[in-house]
């Protein structure tokens, strides 16, 4: 028995899509009950009181302006538009447009039919993310290969720098005890001074490698923050550097009390590393000034010296591994690490590194850092 068929008005108004003729402004003129539910409104609300582009969001009535409309005048037709179509409360329904225009002898209209596409818009989504997920993991991976690359190269240089730097002092420790076995007297004391500078040289430069590894791989360099006075610290090292540095004038200016939270032993390093560049790259007869402070909070170090200055383009990377200054004919051999030590002590002292460098003026590096511990 064939079942009974609604007539042609139920299928209108129960099809499952809406169903929308509009005039050719879009006021809408017939509208099925399947896209009236969909908006929360009755006909009443919506036949001959709005028209189409109403429903739409601000994006989609521009695009009703600019496309839609010019696309149905010259085409006739357009198929799988998507807008979002407003709710009565407010919320917006992502749908399909399908939109025919038609001819009559009593005029012209268009009709409609939309689809609701919330799975649609949800795949949309969902692929979206993917994507952004899938482009953000090959820059990743791009940027994990640069960073290998530079590792590589990094440690290429870094195996040749160390190569030619540690075969100085190892083979002057060789002849050294090559002529122990042939010598005496005063002679043998000189000789074993040359060796015993040559053994703190390589240990040196062990020791920054230690270090440059540790604050680059690691968690960064460890400090044991203790009370000590900062005038103190900065007095007993510059006795020290006045043994390795005999020729050099090195004059220490305190200010204020000393007392402050700080590790001596990466202080003393700290001072040692800048004096040693400032005899490396200051004008030769020319004093080294280390200036030691607190003033309230704030607990400083600077060293200062005359002679040519820092280049401009070099001041932004100062403080990156294994960058060396060369002036004039003075070229100074290192692994380029002693100023990025200095900087990583600073930070490991909550603390930071600044230089100012200038003809007139010379070049000074200051040390700042908290003087005492936060309560």
């Amino acid at each position: 028995m064939t079942p009974s068929l609604p007539d042609v008005t139920d299928l209108f108004d129960e099809a499952p899509c809406g169903l929308i003729a509009t005039a050719l402004d879009g006021t809408i003129l017939k509208i099925n009950a399947t896209f009236c539910g969909w908006v929360g409104m009755s006909r009443e609300d919506l036949v001959g009181k709005k028209r189409v582009q109403d429903l739409f969001t601000m994006g989609g009535r521009i695009f009703h302006q600019t496309h839609w409309a010019p696309t149905l005048q010259m085409q006739g037709s357009l198929a799988e538009v998507k807008f979002d179509v407003r709710h009565r409360d407010g919320q917006s329904i992502p749908m399909i447009l399908n939109a025919r225009r038609r001819k009559r002898a009593e005029g012209e209209f268009d009709e409609i039919a939309a689809f609701v596409a919330e799975d649609r818009h949800r795949y949309e989504r969902e692929l979206m993310a993917a994507r952004k997920r899938a482009v953000a993991s090959l820059e990743a991976e791009r940027e994990a290969q640069l960073q290998l690359r530079d590792r590589a190269l990094f440690a290429e240089q870094m195996v040749g720098i160390v190569s030619h730097d540690l075969r100085n002092p190892l083979a002057a420790i060789r002849m050294g005890v090559q002529l122990l076995e042939r010598t005496e007297g005063e002679r043998r004391g000189r000789v074993l001074g040359h060796v015993r500078n040559s053994v703190e040289r390589a240990q040196r430069l062990i020791e920054e490698l230690l270090d440059f590894t540790q604050a680059r791989v690691g968690s960064g360099l460890h400090v044991n923050l203790q009370p000590m006075d900062l005038h103190e610290v900065a007095e007993r090292a510059l006795g020290e550097l006045s043994l390795a540095f005999p020729d050099q004038q090195i004059t220490h200016l305190a200010k204020g009390p000393g007392e402050c939270f700080a590790d001596a032993d990466r202080l003393a390093q700290l001072i040692g590393n800048l004096v040693s560049n400032a005899a490396s790259y200051g004008r030769r007869g020319t004093p080294i000034v280390v200036r030691s402070s607190i003033d309230g909070p704030t607990a400083s170090v600077s060293i200062h010296n005359e002679g040519e200055p820092i280049p401009p383009g070099m001041l932004a990377d100062v403080f990156e591994p294994m960058v060396r200054g060369v002036t004039g004919s003075n070229k100074v051999r290192s692994v380029g690490l002693g100023l990025y030590i200095v900087r990583e002590i600073a930070k490991a002292h909550g603390g930071d590194m600044r230089v100012a460098s200038s003809s007139p003026e010379g070049t000074t590096f200051t040390l700042s850092f908290p003087a005492h511990r936060a309560r």
